[in-house]
Formats: C-alpha cells, sequence, structure tokens
C-alpha cells in the first residue's frame, strides 16, 4: 500500500430525480440518477494515469471526490498525499495580477514566512518553465501558459498528486506541446499525475494507467498500450489507431 497513491472503493454518487417511468436511462433506478456507480480503482505514486470518457462519463465527478471537494453517496477514498487541481478553465484559478503574486496566494494562506514564499514563488516558477513571465499581467499569458501557473499555484503548496481537467481544451498546438512538457517534468519529479480528458491522442505515450468510465461505470482499467487493442470507439472515444492515412481524406474522424 506504501506506494498507492490514491484508492478507492466502491464509489457511488447518485442524485435523487422526479419519479418518471417513462424515462429510459440506464443510469436511473428506483428514483436515483447513478452518476458513479460502484467504481474501485487504484493509482501508483509517481505514475501518469489517463482517465478517459465522453461528456457525462463521469470523470470530472470522480475528479471532486477524488480531491475531497464531493462526498460519495457510498464508498471509500484513501490517500495520505495532498491533491491539487488544474480545471479546464484555467483562468478561474488565476487569482494574482501577476504569475509571482498568483503562485503567492496560496502559500501566504497557509501562513507561511515571507522568505518561504519567495522560495516556494521561485521554486515553482522554475519547474513549471514561467521565470520569463514571473511579473507579466497574468491574463496577458497563453492558454498553456496559464495551466501551467495553475500547476505553480499548485506545487507552491506541497501537491505530490495533481490532477488536470480535459488540459487540451481550447489550446493551439504550441499550447498542447506547452501541457504535455509540464506533465514531463511532474513525472521526472516524481509526481502522480492524473489527466482527464478525451483526447488521449494527446497524451497516451505518457500514461502508465489507462481508465475509461462509460455512463458512470468503469469500463477499461488496465495498462495505456494494451487499452490500444480495446473498442474504446463503442464508448465514445476517438481511437488513434483506427485506420491507417494513405490520403487526405482518410484524417477525417
Amino acid at each position: 500500500m506504501n506506494n498507492i497513491a490514491i484508492s478507492l472503493g466502491n464509489i457511488t454518487k447518485r442524485f435523487q430525480i422526479s419519479d418518471d417511468p417513462s424515462q429510459q436511462n440506464d443510469q436511473i433506478r428506483d428514483g436515483y440518477f447513478y452518476a458513479l456507480d460502484d467504481i474501485s480503482l487504484s493509482i501508483e505514486s509517481g505514475s501518469c494515469t489517463i482517465i478517459a470518457g465522453a461528456n457525462g462519463s463521469g470523470k470530472s465527478l470522480l475528479m471532486s471526490i477524488i480531491a475531497g471537494l464531493e462526498d460519495p453517496t457510498s464508498g471509500i477514498v484513501i490517500t495520505n498525499k495532498r491533491i491539487g487541481l488544474v480545471f479546464q478553465d484555467a483562468d478561474a484559478q488565476i487569482l494574482g495580477e501577476t504569475p509571482k503574486e498568483d503562485i503567492a496566494f496560496g502559500p501566504r494562506n497557509l501562513g507561511l514566512s515571507k522568505k518561504e514564499i519567495s522560495i516556494k514563488v521561485d521554486g515553482a516558477l522554475a519547474k513549471t518553465g514561467l521565470i520569463q513571465k514571473a511579473n507579466f499581467p497574468s491574463r496577458s499569458l497563453s492558454g498553456g501558459e496559464k495551466r501551467r501557473l495553475a500547476t505553480a499555484g499548485i506545487l507552491a503548496m506541497n501537491a505530490e498528486i495533481i490532477i488536470f481537467d480535459e488540459p487540451y481544451a481550447n489550446l493551439d498546438y504550441q499550447g498542447i506541446l506547452q501541457v504535455n512538457n509540464l506533465f514531463k517534468e511532474l513525472l521526472s519529479d516524481a509526481k502522480t499525475v492524473i489527466i482527464l480528458t478525451h483526447e488521449i491522442e494527446k497524451c497516451m505515450a505518457l500514461a502508465d494507467k489507462f481508465i475509461v468510465l462509460f455512463k458512470g461505470k468503469k469500463v477499461v482499467d488496465g495498462k495505456a498500450e494494451d487499452a490500444l487493442l480495446v473498442d474504446i470507439e463503442s464508448y465514445g472515444i476517438h481511437h488513434p489507431l483506427k485506420k491507417k492515412v494513405f490520403k487526405l481524406e482518410d484524417l477525417l474522424w
């Protein structure tokens, strides 16, 4: 258990709904909508895990439960490590006028001394490659840089597990490269990285483990390379090896 960063046991999250017999939905039972249904899994420390699923599969809700922002209806979450979240909308996590001010926000709230805050801020800026942008207006950063800034704020508070919710949303090619380089840096620093995404072709090569949620249930859980042999398209996820490309029309999904 020492090498396990997170362990989930039989996590279920359900919401009471109006009783309508005409509703045809296999997530509805006995007057409840089961957003997450009896999910168990474990994630090793220092690993990279992709949790994939189409919109509405339960990825973001599961993230909130893992991070302690939401309570499950039943089940248990076990972790002894600090968890940080980088939301899909990184702008929502930016509070400081500059990256330097923004990163200092968390350590300051933890009651650290000015010297300790300075060390934390400088270290987080270095790890995320934002030293040159330390005093730039935070809102002027690119999408990829904003995600790095959100991550820097988490690192400054000593998070060992970092969860990214749809990290490639609204990013151009350079932004995608920046985010993937950030993942590599975090993994080289022995952080545990969890990526919630449906764009698996962008990060599959970084992953140790691959999990798929479908209609609130866990349907795939195994090594990343083995997942390429699974019919993930039946769960609403584009398969990166679906077909070989011989002409331009073959690129169309």
